[in-house]
């Protein structure tokens, strides 16, 4: 869609961008939300893929995503062996309602800033307790855990002109056994609902992770393998207005499948082979 109230593009923003915002201004990365809705109040973009952030690097620490990097790019990451999550990033990305193209263009920290229910990279982020940088217009910065980013649908804790910089997984929850849960109503749908589960190796633990059901993520965290009714009571315990409401399920839907899937999950990790 073209934008007719943009007046001015910046193609070549200084390293810390938003030392120069201003109101009607936005972060240009893929676009590809940018362009499919109109957008009266914009008057400027702040082209953010001039600076040439890293996409991936790993560390000894874990992995850094820039918040730049492709959905492709991190399709194609092949993680180290011993990341026993590594699965996670492909299917995140399989989760994405899009082509190819879009692939090529949407960008991690674009996904993410979104903030919608169905967005698989919050998904991925937070199931993999992964921590957000983020650089505000007078220098500082910040750093908050993925479960806190996003507080509903369309929501988030970024203040104006404040940037998600990096993305940063540490490697013990990449050290995990991971298995997940999706459903849609069509094959390539939009998410209804999407489960991960996590378990640390040598523990009993448990940490499952709910989002696309709900308007933000819901994190629960059990220090041994919780039996079935006690983990179908912590889904019980989700806010009612927590529970998301849309053309691809009703909350009582959602809640329905959440605590399907959750079981499922729950047996799968608790048993060490897939159910």
């Amino acid at each position: 869609m073209d934008l007719n109230t943009i007046t001015e593009i910046v193609r070549r923003p200084p390293d810390r961008p938003g030392a120069n915002w201003r109101e009607g201004d936005a972060w240009l990365a893929g676009g590809t939300w940018l362009f499919s809705v109109e957008q009266p109040d914009l008057r400027r973009l702040v082209d953010l893929t001039t600076l040439r952030w890293d996409p991936l690097v790993v560390t000894d620490k874990g992995l850094e995503i820039g918040a730049t990097c492709t959905i492709r790019e991190l399709y194609a990451f092949r993680p180290p062996a011993d990341w026993t999550a590594g699965p996670l990033f492909g299917t995140a990305c399989e989760a994405f309602l899009s082509s190819f193209k879009v692939w090529n263009a949407a960008t991690v920290g674009g996904n993410i800033c979104m903030s919608l229910p169905a967005g698989p990279m919050i998904t991925l982020t937070v199931a993999l307790e992964a921590r957000y940088e983020l650089w505000a217009p007078d220098g500082t910065t910040r750093t908050v855990d993925a479960l806190d980013f996003v507080t509903g649908n369309h929501e988030n804790v970024l203040t104006p002109g404040e940037i998600l910089r990096r993305i940063e997984i540490p490697v013990h929850a990449l050290r995990k056994r991971a298995t997940h849960r999706r459903f849609t109503l069509t094959r390539l749908g939009r998410s209804t609902v999407f489960l991960v589960g996590t378990r640390t190796p040598g523990n009993n633990d448990l940490l499952l992770t709910v989002t696309a059901g709900t308007t933000r993520p819901v994190r629960m965290v059990f220090d041994t393998m919780p039996d079935a009714p006690t983990l179908q009571q912590s889904i019980d315990v989700i806010p009612t207005d927590v529970w998301f409401d849309d053309p691809n399920g009703t909350p009582g839907h959602r809640r329905h499948l959440t605590k399907h899937f959750a079981e499922e999950i729950r047996r799968e990790l608790a048993s060490g082979s897939p159910t």
